[in-house]
């Protein structure tokens, strides 16, 4: 599966998540793209979008998405708060659909 990460995970998540294929939206050089056009693009280089954004599904249409959306719920973006979400987010992404949101939280 294709992963992208929101500019609100910090990018040493991403090297926390293996068997996946995993981007972000900063080395993508998308930083401060809104939400709107940041979905037409994560259309074309992801699977699965991830993001600490727990409004996003009542911001934009998510059931038009090619691609599925999972919502990481921690206490902060820290690293040591997100580590312990993986073995979860990792069973979440092997669920995931398009159009549709998962949450996942401890």
């Amino acid at each position: 599966m294709r992963l992208l990460l929101d500019e609100n995970i910090p990018v040493a998540f991403a090297r926390q998540i293996t068997l996946h294929e995993v981007s972000t939206v900063q080395w993508l050089g998308w930083s401060g793209i809104k939400n709107g056009e940041l979905m037409r693009r994560a259309g074309e280089v992801c699977d699965v979008f991830i993001t600490l954004d727990r409004n996003l599904e009542y911001q934009q249409d998510v059931t038009t998405l090619s691609f599925s959306v999972i919502v990481l719920v921690a206490r902060s973006s820290r690293i040591a708060d997100l580590s312990p979400l993986i073995p979860e987010l990792l069973r979440a992404v092997e669920r995931a659909r398009a159009g549709k949101v998962l949450k996942v939280s401890c």
